[in-house]
């Protein structure tokens, strides 16, 4: 399992010749699949088309490098639609926000891991007030450009460490946490998305006017948020904070 972070500007190594081909640009989101299936190449010689390495043609990614078995593991982005496609959906994960289905704020995406053998996204890192949680990938719907939708009850599965991440048993804290989850309340598990949702947003700057269906302006663009920009966005109705959640700067 690797960070994406620790994938990128790795050294590409074609083993057949011992030579290298290139560095790891970016990594390649198949929003359909989770999963990373291209790596592209950043490379001196290549400045017009746009080269990359199919995940499943990759040997191994080590602490150093990336190993493919030759240089026909490369190919040109431009002569698979496939690929192509891929590369102009701009999914990066990192950096985008994370909302339930029904509308929730949760938090942002830092980081995201990588099944170094397969591609698989295997969870996300989130910043959720100022505390670093992971989620497994099972629980998302959505990989979107701007906002990625997970299952309504992410927040009860939250993971404290990435060691969490595929243990499939249940400690004793999470036990307690799980009877702690029991106890609370619709309207307990509300305010505290609410809380996050203000957590998140806050002394964010608005990129844009932020206006009402009727076209009455809620909060007007290059406004720093404060708590009463963010309460009047949410009292003003859902269509309206998604709008905000939206046109922040990152």
């Amino acid at each position: 399992m690797k960070k994406s972070a620790e994938i990128k500007r790795l050294p590409i190594i074609n083993i057949a010749e011992g030579v290298e081909l290139g560095r790891v640009k970016s990594l390649v989101i198949n929003p359909e699949k989770g999963s990373v299936d291209f790596l592209t190449i950043e490379h001196e010689d290549w400045q017009v088309s746009v080269k990359a390495i199919p995940f499943k043609k990759v040997v191994g990614i080590g602490e150093y490098a990336v190993t493919v078995e030759n240089e026909n593991a490369v190919i040109d982005l431009n002569e698979i639609p496939i690929a192509n496609q891929l590369v102009n959906k701009k999914i990066k994960i990192n950096d985008t926000r994370v909302m339930t289905r029904k509308g929730q704020l949760i938090g942002e995406i830092t980081e995201y891991y990588v099944d170094d053998e397969n591609g698989s996204v295997l969870g996300l890192e989130l910043k959720v007030k100022d505390e670093m949680v992971i989620l497994q990938s099972e629980f998302v719907l959505t990989y979107g450009k701007d906002i990625i939708i997970v299952k309504e009850d992410s927040l009860n599965h939250m993971k404290k460490d990435i060691s969490q991440l595929d243990d499939g048993v249940i400690d004793a804290h999470d036990e307690a946490a799980a009877a702690s989850e029991k106890a609370v309340t619709p309207e307990d598990q509300l305010a505290e998305i609410k809380s996050r949702q203000f957590q998140l947003l806050l002394g964010k700057k608005v990129t844009k006017d932020i206006q009402e269906s009727n076209g009455d302006v809620v909060i007007p663009g290059g406004t720093i948020l404060s708590e009463e920009h963010i309460q009047s966005a949410q009292e003003a109705g859902p269509s309206v904070f998604v709008d905000l959640t939206m046109s922040i700067e990152a």
